[in-house]
Parts: C-alpha cells; sequence; structure tokens
C-alpha cells in the first residue's frame, strides 16, 4: 500500500516540500493503518529538516510525528482497535518488544525504538511522517483518542503534550511546586497538565508580552528571569523545574538550579542544537539538586494524558492550516511565530 506525503529531499533547501508518492511498512499481523486527518509541526520537525541535530535526514524525508486519524485496516493480531476508530500516533513506531524497557511501559527508552519519521524498521522499510495520507504502524504505538476531545486538539499532544505529561507525573506529586521554563508549544501544555495535575505552578519567562498569556494558562505564579536576583529570591522554593527551552546559549542553568528544594530535580525536555552552557558541579552542592531529562512517554501514560484533557476540557492553543502549507508552518515555527502549536489538516487529494 502506498501513500502520499510532503517531503523534504535536501536540509538546505529544508522548506521546499515536493508532494511524494512512497510505501507504507510492509502490513504484519499487529499493524494498524490509519487515514491522517491532522498532523501537528513539531520543533523536532525543524532540527530534523534542517540537520540541526546533525541527524543527516535520509532523503526524501516526510516530517510529522502527531498524527490524529480514523483506521482504516487492522491486522489479524490486533485486539484493541477496530476499523473507524479515531486513534493518534506520536514520535515512535516500534520497538524490539522484548527488553526490559518495553516490559516495563518504558517502551520509549528501548535501545532499538523506531521513530516515526527520517528512521527504518529492522526489515529496512522507511519510516515516513504524518504530513502526508497514511501510516501504518504497530498497535502498541497507537493511541485511543477518547470522546470529548476533538481529534484536532489531541495531535500537538501526541509529542508536545506527552513530552511534557511524563516528565511531570514522574517527578512530581500532588501538592508539589512545579516551575515550567520556556512558555512556548511545549511549556503551555506544562503549565496546563501541572495545574491539572494538583501541583502548585510557576512559570519561568522573560517575555512580558507572555504574562497575560500565562494568566490565562492558569500559572499560580510568575518569575521573571530578567530579575538578576530572581535566584534569592525564590531559594530552595521548587521542588521540580522542567525546562523545554530550545536555544542553548542564555539559560540561566547557574541562577535556576539554587530555585530547587533539597535534592530537587532539574529536567530539560528541549533539545537544543547546540550544547548548554558550561556549568560547574559547585551548582548543584547547595541543595543536592539533579539534573536530567525525559524521552516523550509510554503508551500508558499517553492514554492517561488523552484522558485528563478530554475530563479538564484541556486544550491546547493551536493554530490550524491546510497540510499543502507545510511550508509556511515550518518557517514561521523557525522563527517562533506561533502560539503556540500548529496543526495542520489534511487536503491532499487522494
Amino acid at each position: 500500500m502506498s501513500a502520499k506525503g510532503y517531503a523534504i529531499h535536501d536540509s538546505e533547501k529544508w522548506s521546499d516540500f515536493a508532494l511524494i508518492d512512497f510505501k507504507l511498512k510492509t502490513a504484519e499481523p499487529y499493524d494498524v493503518d490509519i487515514a491522517i486527518t491532522n498532523c501537528g509541526v513539531c520543533a523536532s520537525d525543524i532540527h530534523t529538516i534542517t540537520n540541526g541535530w546533525g541527524n543527516f535526514p535520509d532523503h526524501p524525508v516526510v516530517p510529522g510525528h502527531e498524527i490524529v486519524g480514523k483506521v482504516t485496516k487492522v491486522g489479524s493480531s490486533v485486539t484493541e482497535f477496530k476499523v473507524g476508530d479515531i486513534v493518534g500516533v506520536g514520535a515512535q513506531v516500534s520497538a524490539c518488544f522484548d527488553c526490559k524497557a518495553c516490559s516495563n511501559d518504558n517502551e520509549q527508552y528501548c535501545q532499538h525504538g523506531v521513530d516515526t519519521y527520517n528512521s527504518k524498521f529492522p526489515n529496512g522499510d522507511i519510516a515516513q511522517g504524518g504530513y502526508s495520507t497514511a501510516i501504518r504502524t504497530h498497535e502498541r504505538f497507537v493511541f485511543p483518542i477518547p470522546d470529548g476531545l476533538e481529534p484536532r486538539l489531541a495531535a500537538s499532544s501526541l509529542c508536545a503534550g506527552l513530552t511534557m505529561y511524563s516528565p511531570l507525573v514522574r517527578n512530581a506529586k500532588k501538592g508539589d511546586k512545579v516551575g515550567i521554563v520556556g512558555i512556548g508549544g511545549l511549556g503551555h501544555y506544562g503549565i496546563m497538565f501541572a495545574k491539572a495535575l494538583g501541583y502548585e505552578t510557576y512559570a519561568f519567562t522573560h517575555s512580558e508580552r507572555k504574562i497575560e498569556d500565562i494568566k490565562k494558562l492558569g500559572a499560580d505564579h510568575i518569575i521573571n528571569t530578567n530579575d538578576p536576583k530572581f535566584g534569592e529570591k525564590h531559594a530552595m522554593e521548587l521542588d521540580l523545574i522542567v525546562s523545554t527551552v530550545d536555544v542553548a546559549h542564555g539559560l540561566p542553568l547557574s541562577d535556576l538550579l539554587p530555585v530547587l528544594n533539597i535534592h530537587g530535580r532539574f529536567v530539560s525536555v528541549g533539545l537544543p542544537d547546540h550544547p548548554l552552557d558550561g556549568i560547574q558541579p559547585q551548582a548543584f552542592a547547595g541543595n543536592g539538586s539533579f539534573f536530567g531529562s525525559s524521552h516523550i512517554g509510554s503508551k500508558k501514560e499517553a492514554v492517561a494524558m488523552l484522558q485528563l484533557m478530554a475530563d479538564k476540557k484541556i486544550s491546547p492553543w493551536i493554530e490550524e492550516m491546510p497540510m499543502s502549507q507545510a511550508k509556511e508552518a515550518v518557517e514561521r515555527l523557525k522563527k517562533n511565530d506561533i502560539r503556540y502549536r500548529f496543526v495542520l489538516s489534511n487536503d491532499i487529494e487522494q
């Protein structure tokens, strides 16, 4: 079976999309075929198509890993889905299914995982993404979209949302004080989820123009990082900080770390093109804080996150565009000209 999608053929011409035909992966018993209706535009797409991460895209590459659509076919061993179901697919489409990670709901950390695009399956089939008409995926990596949650609103949650939800639920408990650094595509999810999960929520920002947005999103406190003494004023106040910052230069780690309580955690889910500015180990010693990261989330977490969105009526701030305008979407995202996520609607003629 083949599909059509918008592909990039050259990282130097990273926004010059061309519509191509491509083959879906070889069908297997646990596979689910999905007709795509929407796909979010993620910063990861920009890093990939510009070769910002140095991952040298295997051209042509069809980006997109925040996919929502309708099931059109299921394999003989599929038990969870049926034709007509509304489902989603995130940033991973396969794993080994046998390792320790896969066996304890940590399949996103499988060392043999397959990314949704710019990746290959073990048999050599090429994985292409969601700026397209269809995808075929193992049911382990297909998520049911619950009633009460609009598919177009669910789309961007399948990477951006899950990337925020997983470190929040793994590192904080109800009543904890949680800070979000960088109020954008990821960070605005962070504020909404932190509030919905019962955390006292702090938003760190250096942008005065985002103050009103932060209030509307529901943060309990706003910390202006332009204040050179914000670290001193909020010393040992927070239990967890999740940073979404996507640019390495200027992240004030030496000021942010002292805001953490004893053995508090700083989790970076932003993945800049360049290394973070240097910081001495002494910066962690004053409060015994920890620095780490997180990778998307498990299916178990994705299902819980989507249900939380449905139950709490959580609506990401999106701008919807036709898929044929992917060029405009990625160029505007590169300039940070969005509040706060693009979602593409499929307008490709079959």
